[in-house]
């Protein structure tokens, strides 16, 4: 009786520091390599974290069997404790297994279970797009869209419901091809630099704009945001169990946290501080460059917050000014939405990306802006 208690301690001790190793190697310089790591929670790893735990919960259940089921003579107190701890200790295993397998697309993938809908829902992907690759192209009419979270589909289970994949429907294959350049947490400059680098030209140029592209120049000028940062409001020595653990992680994630004040004031001082703005839009002026040089047509998309739509087109003004200064022809996202409650809006109650139906009416406007729009450029806003 002895040495199999003292065998499943033993045990418990090594599954313990197994499971300390895959939760917690990071911190270590220990830490698994697969593609698209960062966005992707790889299935394999967490079937080895359910294996462990399993293991983990043989070793407890053989612990208690012998050590209180099966002694003669157990001490009474410590009999009692674990027959309330190890029972209680084994759902929350199951549950936080059960809870590895749950994805909800998050704002910024920030969390367990966004990683879980990426690895489920993102894919197929082209390098770092989430496209297809493109075979019959010769003497067809290359589309780019350009772009971040909102063009890449964030949120989105399906990349067909993309706008850019409904213009894309509309244009047809016989004269169109359409490659999505959407990457998310991309900004301006980011996007023009991957623009150039593609290895191809357009002969239709769309460039998807969101009113944090300008992050970047205003970080140059010392204007950073002061948004709320994640688990910061947790005590610190749980921090980490949040992080970590899935169970814990999705009940975090399940109540707001941080509110868009901050941001507001921010966005407010970045658009309105003329070295900020004239530097954003000398990186915007680089995509009209490109398309006149290219003979490329070029159109902007404008998304704007879904929840603070008129508070949007007040930041942007000076963007907005500057495409129409320069005849780029425009479509204001948030003009075909007003009619939409908050819920029909976005894709998740966590997740503040255009819905399928806010996709869908961008798709549908965004071609008819283009069938307006022929050899000389306009300024269009269309509304639902």
């Amino acid at each position: 009786m002895q040495s199999k208690l003292f065998s499943s301690v033993v045990r418990l001790l090594l599954l313990g520091f197994l499971l300390f190793v895959i939760f917690y190697g990071d911190h270590y310089g220990v830490a698994f390599d697969y593609p698209h790591k960062g966005l992707f929670d790889n299935i394999y790893v967490r079937l080895a974290k359910c294996a462990l735990f399993l293991l983990l919960i043989i070793e407890l259940l053989r612990l208690y069997y012998y050590g209180v089921v099966k002694n003669a003579s157990p001490p009474k107190l410590l009999g009692n404790i674990a027959t309330l701890l190890v029972p209680t200790v084994v759902v929350l295993i199951f549950v936080e297994m059960a809870f590895m397998f749950i994805s909800q697309s998050q704002e910024g993938g920030l969390t367990l279970a966004s990683k879980i809908w990426f690895e489920r829902y993102w894919p197929p992907m082209t390098g770092d797009y989430r496209d297809t690759p493109k075979t019959d192209t010769l003497g067809k009419k290359k589309v780019f869209i350009v772009g971040d979270s909102f063009t890449a589909g964030h949120g989105l289970k399906s990349a067909d419901e993309r706008y850019g994949n409904v213009l894309a429907e509309k244009l047809g294959t016989s004269q169109y091809v359409t490659y999505n350049l959407g990457i998310s947490g991309s900004d301006t400059r980011d996007e023009y630099a991957r623009l150039v680098k593609f290895g191809k030209k357009p002969d239709v140029l769309i460039l998807q704009y969101f009113p944090n592209d300008i992050e970047k120049v205003a970080a140059d000028h010392g204007v950073i945001p002061t948004g709320f940062r994640p688990y910061s409001d947790l005590p610190r020595p749980v921090q980490s169990l949040f992080i970590k653990f899935y169970l814990l992680n999705y009940l975090y994630w399940q109540f707001p946290h941080g509110n868009f004040a901050p941001f507001d004031v921010y966005a407010r001082k970045a658009y309105g501080t003329p070295a900020i703005i004239n530097d954003h839009l000398s990186d915007l002026n680089q995509f009209i460059t490109y398309a006149k040089e290219n003979n490329s047509r070029l159109y902007v998309v404008m998304f704007p917050f879904s929840h603070n739509i008129e508070q949007t087109t007040e930041y942007v003004k000076p963007v907005v000014n500057f495409f129409r200064s320069n005849n780029v022809p425009m479509l204001d996202v948030g003009k075909l939405m007003l009619d939409l409650p908050m819920t029909d809006r976005v894709v998740g109650r966590n997740d503040g990306h255009a819905s399928p139906i806010v996709n869908q009416r961008v798709g549908d406007a965004l071609f008819k802006l283009m069938q307006s729009t022929s050899g000389t450029p306009q300024t269009l806003t269309l509304n639902k």
